[in-house]
């Protein structure tokens, strides 16, 4: 049969068949598993960004247990935030944000205060931007600069601005060599705000 001119092609066809029913079933077999991990991913961006929420070294069960009994999901009121009550009054809000970054989407937290004017944190929880460049903006160098910010009421409610130029009222540095992201990531920023604001207010 080796002569034969189909054995290399039925010898392909097996083999195909079997590696990718080996892919599926993998696939299959961790799907549970790897969404669980971008859920806690999530879970943890939101706690970050409210006041006092995030604990180091909780385990994954725990982290999910705060999330779920601790914050309340979005609701028409709160225009698509997360919400941290105290007193039965809103505390915290923290936005989930996303975009087209420079590669792909960027997802990010963006938490504020009551007031809904001076930001408690950002995290950025998932990019594909290029490392050491676009993806600064998921370091904490670039992410702290967004704690106890006051946005602006005029115009765009953050600009990023130019490493080592002085700063005012809602303004931060960009990343140092990565102007497409970070153009990327101040347009999904203040789009973002803009309509959450508005259908806040409202």
């Amino acid at each position: 049969m080796k002569n034969n001119r189909m054995f290399p092609v039925l010898y392909m066809f097996v083999i195909t068949i079997i590696v990718s029913t080996a892919i599926i079933g993998f696939a299959q077999y961790t799907q549970e598993r790897v969404q669980a991990n971008k859920e806690l991913t999530f879970d943890i961006a939101v706690l970050k960004v409210l006041p006092g929420m995030y604990e180091p070294g909780l385990s994954s069960i725990e982290i999910h247990k705060k999330f779920s009994e601790q914050v309340d999901k979005p609701t028409n009121q709160t225009a698509g935030a997360y919400t941290l009550r105290k007193n039965g009054a809103i505390a915290a809000y923290a936005l989930p944000i996303e975009g087209q970054g420079f590669w792909a989407k960027i997802k990010a937290v963006i938490g504020f205060e009551a007031d809904k004017k001076t930001v408690t944190g950002f995290i950025v929880y998932e990019q594909s931007e290029t490392p050491g460049l676009g993806a600064e903006v998921a370091k904490k160098e670039f992410t702290d600069q967004f704690n106890n910010l006051k946005i602006s009421v005029q115009n765009n409610p953050i600009t990023f601005k130019r490493p080592g130029e002085t700063l005012q009222e809602g303004q931060i540095h960009a990343v140092t060599g990565a102007t497409q992201t970070s153009t990327r990531l101040e347009k999904i920023i203040n789009d973002s705000l803009k309509q959450w604001l508005e259908k806040v207010e409202n």
